[in-house]
């Protein structure tokens, strides 16, 4: 590789291991998901430091060497498995997820995942639901299961799906609703919340390092105050915070202690947004709409 490149950008790494695939392979796991589209998939693990080995399918009938940059899957790889994207054969945006879903030693991580290839809007948790269902006989398929049980469409970031099965899995408290958009009675948009509790009237919110910068950092103020102000309680998180989930979940817990828990008709605030709101389509619906586009277009021959 000349000196000149890179080796850390995920694109590059992508590159150089998919130069050893064989002529009916195919990259996969994380890496065929980033160059689908899905930004969040940068081949880093929780920590944002360690290398996740880039995922090679090669089939079962073909050979591969395995290296310390590759994991190899020698699992069937169907020809509706693999698609072809900027000159590089990947597999499909549900295969991959499912082989990156398989991963991780931790099935939080495996959530992180389907949460983060929603938000790029390229397989909804029904369409993957659908897809493990076919293959139920695969080796750590129970893990991907248990993982859909816990997805959010509405997650934006990794550290809101970690932060949100803190939530949930540690704290044991019910569902809560992923960046939910918070209006006062009058129809402004008070902010969006990364986890709200409507029944406590709790917002929780993910400190990532973009929020330090200073004017950032205002408007976190003055959307906090906004929040208080509708007698809304808050939480915040930051990174380090995350491994220490003993600390977050008292955290949480103290918050929720200091809830007002109002009846609807004595708050001062209302998650129903005004009637010009642009409306908030499913993912299902998205993916569909464009399904149809791309057949509507193809039919009429690319005009």
């Amino acid at each position: 590789m000349p000196a000149g490149v890179d080796g850390s950008v995920p694109e590059q790494r992508i590159l150089e291991q998919a130069a050893r695939l064989p002529p009916a392979g195919a990259v996969t796991g994380w890496a065929a998901c980033r160059w689908l589209g899905a930004a969040f998939f940068d081949g880093r693990g929780p920590d944002g430091v360690s290398s996740i080995p880039v995922g090679l399918a090669c089939g079962a009938e073909q050979q591969i060497r395995r290296t310390p940059q590759t994991s190899i899957s020698r699992e069937p790889l169907p020809d509706d498995d693999v698609v072809l994207r900027f000159g590089l054969r990947c597999t499909r945006a549900q295969r991959a997820l499912f082989d990156e879903m398989r991963r991780p030693a931790d099935w939080r991580e495996s959530v992180v995942a389907m949460d983060m290839i929603a938000a790029a809007e390229l397989v909804s948790v029904s369409r993957m639901r659908s897809y493990v269902e076919a293959h139920r006989s695969w080796r750590r398929c129970r893990q991907v299961l248990r993982a859909l049980d816990f997805a959010s469409e509405r997650s934006r970031s990794p550290n809101e799906t970690r932060l949100r099965l803190i939530w949930r899995v540690d704290a044991g408290l019910p569902e809560p609703l992923a960046n939910c958009e918070v209006f006062t009675r009058s129809g402004r948009l008070v902010g969006v919340a990364d986890l709200f509790d409507p029944v406590a009237g709790v917002v929780g919110e993910f400190d990532g390092a973009d929020h330090r910068l200073a004017r950032r950092h205002s408007r976190d103020v003055a959307r906090e105050e906004d929040f208080r102000r509708l007698g809304l309680e808050y939480f915040k998180v930051t990174g380090p915070d995350l491994p220490h989930r003993a600390r977050v979940v008292e955290r949480m817990h103290s918050t929720r202690a200091r809830a007002q828990y109002l009846p609807e008709h004595e708050r001062r605030w209302t998650l129903q947004p005004p009637p010009e709101w642009p409306p908030d389509w499913p993912l299902d619906e998205i993916l569909d709409h464009r399904a149809w586009l791309a057949a509507s277009e193809h039919a009429h021959g690319g005009r």
